[in-house]
């Protein structure tokens, strides 16, 4: 009874083995100890993973031509995205330019209504009419140029 089993698993075992060509076995990873090893027999103490090693493609030369192609497209999708990032980059620097303007203009503004505010504090009584028209313009010109 005992050979009959025997014999029966190892059948069972060399069959599956025959069957499969040798890129597509199963590989066992085993750890031992923090040491890994990797076998086609399944490890001693039964603590083990399985790796399955996938078949070779039958067509070398579709797997060749699909490789190609697949380099091309990536080739492609790089480039692509590299010309989107410098147009990216130049809308920033566009963007940044406009800001630093602006930021100059209202700064410009500010001074030239802080001045008209020291001209119309300074003016003798003839002419404080006219500035204090002037630094009122002045500030309405800041905050419609700059409302923050």
């Amino acid at each position: 009874m005992r050979t009959m089993m025997a014999a029966m698993v190892l059948c069972a075992l060399a069959q599956p083995a025959a069957a499969q060509p040798d890129a597509a076995r199963t590989i066992y990873k085993c750890t031992v100890g923090g040491k890994t090893s990797y076998g086609e027999q399944p490890c001693a103490d039964g603590k083990a993973t399985t790796l399955a090693v996938p078949a070779a493609p039958a067509d070398a030369d579709a797997a060749r031509e699909r490789l190609e192609r697949d380099k091309a497209r990536l080739a492609a999708l790089q480039k692509e995205r590299a010309a989107d990032e410098a147009r990216a980059e130049r809308d920033n620097q566009r963007v940044a330019r406009a800001a630093a303007a602006t930021r100059q203009k209202c700064e410009r503004l500010r001074l030239q209504g802080k001045w008209a505010q020291e001209d119309a504090a300074r003016a003798d009584k003839t002419t404080v009419a006219s500035a204090r028209l002037k630094a009122k313009r002045q500030a309405e010109a800041l905050a419609v140029e700059c409302p923050a």
